[in-house]
């Protein structure tokens, strides 16, 4: 899909991994979601020393077991791990450069967890935690949206206040996620609403669509400690 060839663009791009002519050692937080699955292929076919942090190593779903099996394939190790202990967050992080989140919403705020110990392992040369979304910065928005972009907002703050070197990856809604449920964050995944929509205009209105070879991401000069958009 074309949105998760940005993200991978975006986050493994010219001038954007830590280490521009070498290879990182990339730790995947949520590696085993909607997101999370595509930065831990894209990271172990560029070379990337990759690990994801798993609950569980030999899970009962024979789905999640195979996805297990295909990163063990393409060199992927699994670090035994939770994002609610904090013991096994520090281990798994002291062992790499980079630690990219892509847990889901219902986690957005516990990243905390991940900023508190990545300061207590204090070998991490840049976070990139779960945006993939719009800029918090840069809307205005109204409830549910509004909740859940506060809660990014103070993790943007902590992680900057406790000077975590940092890059935010923004890539706007996903189509395929949000038009079903008619832009509802608190509703994805659940289907179109059942209540009366109100279409504003003819209907007629034409959109564009870029092909994923168009892509591209803009960003400052030094992606460190700033934002990427996509």
């Amino acid at each position: 899909a074309a949105h998760l060839k940005l993200v991978e663009r975006s986050i493994f791009g010219s001038g954007i991994m830590v280490l521009d002519k070498e290879r990182s050692r990339v730790l995947v937080i949520g590696g085993t979601g909607h997101i999370g699955k595509h930065i831990v292929a894209a990271s172990a076919r560029r070379g990337h020393s990759t690990s994801v942090l798993i609950r569980d190593v030999a899970p009962s779903d024979p789905a999640k077991m195979q996805l297990l099996k295909s990163f063990i394939d393409s060199g992927v190790a699994l670090i035994k791990g939770d994002l609610f202990d904090h013991g096994s967050l520090v281990n798994a992080i002291k062992g790499v450069d980079v630690v990219v989140s892509a847990v889901g919403p219902r986690q957005l705020v516990e990243q905390s967890r991940i900023v508190m110990a990545i300061k207590e392992a204090g070998n991490v040369k840049r976070f990139l935690p779960s945006e993939f979304g719009s800029d918090v910065e840069r809307v205005h928005t109204v409830d549910p949206a509004a909740t859940l972009y506060a809660g990014k907002l103070s993790l943007r703050r902590l992680i900057e206040a406790e000077g975590i070197p940092h890059t935010y990856v923004c890539c706007n809604g996903f189509a395929e996620t949000y038009l079903p449920s008619i832009g509802d964050v608190t509703a994805v995944g659940a289907g179109p609403p059942s209540d009366k929509i109100t279409v504003l205009g003819d209907g007629d209105a034409k959109g564009k669509h870029a092909h994923p070879i168009s892509c591209h991401c803009k960003f400052a000069p030094s992606s460190i400690n700033g934002g990427i958009m996509c």
